[in-house]
């Protein structure tokens, strides 16, 4: 019997990017290079300009710290 087993790497951290990259740009890009690889990701991700979360509607929410 084969079984398969899977492996997961759980990320916790941020990427600096240009001010101008825009959440969806950046979620594009790295989903191509998850796929690229013929891996999969499952998760989510929140932008954060000057320390804050943005909310859906573009402004500030709570305080990264």
């Amino acid at each position: 019997m084969n079984i398969m087993s899977r492996k997961e790497i759980e990320i916790q951290g941020c990427v600096e990017v240009p001010v101008d990259l825009t959440l969806d740009e950046f979620m594009d890009k790295f989903i191509a290079f998850i796929e690229e690889n013929s891996w999969y990701f499952g998760g989510g991700m929140n932008e954060i300009v000057d320390g804050f979360y943005i909310n859906p509607d573009g402004s500030k929410g709570e305080a990264v710290f």
